[in-house]
């Protein structure tokens, strides 16, 4: 199973630029709101129309702009599920799902297979969200489709049913085994159901990376923030291993090596270790703390003695009580911690 893709199109509020290529499992598209996600799956499926480019599935070309190929969505076997499921609203569960398995009637096991037992004759106005997300997943596999679109498919969920379908969805993907582009803006999301992922900024995609690969290494600082990075500065290089960030007026050692062309660093706020202890290497001396309080976590915001861009640290309280201990007067950062971003 392969999926090929290599397109440009011209948007009002941006221009798709867009190529990658990804076999079996689910692959994710992450990035901000209308920065070319769920374009770029109308486009694989033949809703959209792009300016030039090749798709190509399993051999088949789907699209090729100079030998004038453009196949219609149903000729595609390309299975597509919308944000907002988009069920036929005069049609009952089962004549939803029957109807993309070309009339054919639907046995009662395939009902099971999604929870949907007893729902059958139902409209979709009588049903929950959780129970349109299911319908609208089995009527897009009642297709058999040789791959699997899903637009940002929990996003109208509730928090404790988006964690129950997310791991329905998962178990069902990997039944399946098949090639699944999966959209999302989330990207706890994102590192609990993919393989590998893809950062968009302003409609530009150009490779996929192995999800704990992008969140140990993302690269670049629209990578770095789309995986949740909450320090990134800019940086100039000083040495093999050195660097200097002049906003938070320090110098920090480094295991990765520092190319030429380094454009930021980055530093995840779990990884900050509190100390009191104020030389060393990777030393932050605190000259302004503010505070601020989570369920679960404390956000510790302070700036560098001489810096002026605020940095963050994120604690459990289980580790950290503001109650029992005193505010720390530094912190410290493993060279293995910091990101070296383009």
């Amino acid at each position: 199973m392969k999926l090929y893709v290599d397109i440009r199109k011209k948007t009002g509020d941006f221009n798709l630029d867009v190529t990658f290529e990804c076999g079996s499992g689910t692959h994710a598209i992450l990035g901000a709101s209308g920065c070319g996600k769920s374009m770029t799956l109308k486009c694989i499926a033949g809703i959209e129309t792009p300016d030039e480019g090749v798709i190509i599935l399993n051999n088949k070309v789907l699209y090729d702009s100079k030998k004038k190929i453009n196949l219609p969505p149903q000729k595609r076997s390309t299975g597509y599920m919308f944000q907002d499921y988009a069920l036929f609203p005069n049609m009952t569960v089962r004549k939803n799902i029957e109807i993309a398995a070309k009339g054919n009637t639907v046995e009662k096991s395939y009902f099971s297979r999604f929870h949907l037992d007893g729902l059958e004759e139902l409209y979709p106005y009588q049903l929950s969200g959780g129970q349109k997300q299911r319908t609208a997943m089995a009527r897009m596999l009642a297709a058999s489709p040789e791959m699997i679109m899903l637009d940002e498919p929990f996003s109208a969920l509730d928090s404790h049913l988006k964690w129950k379908l997310e791991k329905e969805v998962k178990q069902t993907l990997e039944e399946l085994n098949t090639i699944t582009l999966f959209v999302s803006h989330d990207r706890d999301e994102v590192y609990r159901l993919c393989d590998t992922v893809g950062a968009m900024e302003n409609g530009k995609l150009k490779e996929m990376k192995r999800v704990k690969e992008f969140f140990e290494n993302p690269g670049s600082r629209v990578a770095a923030l789309l995986s949740g990075c909450k320090n990134i500065a800019k940086a100039r290089r000083i040495s093999k291993n050195r660097v200097f960030v002049p906003d938070w007026n320090i110098e920090l050692e480094t295991k990765k090596e520092v190319p030429d062309d380094i454009g930021y660093v980055g530093i995840r706020a779990h990884y900050l270790k509190a100390t009191d202890e104020i030389k060393g290497k990777n030393t932050f001396i605190i000259e302004d703390i503010e505070i601020s309080e989570d369920p679960f976590e404390w956000n510790i915001s302070f700036r560098c003695a001489g810096g002026t861009q605020y940095l963050q640290w994120k604690v459990s309280k289980e580790i950290w009580s503001l109650e029992r201990m005193s505010l720390p007067k530094a912190f410290k950062i493993s060279p293995e911690n910091i990101l070296i971003l383009r």
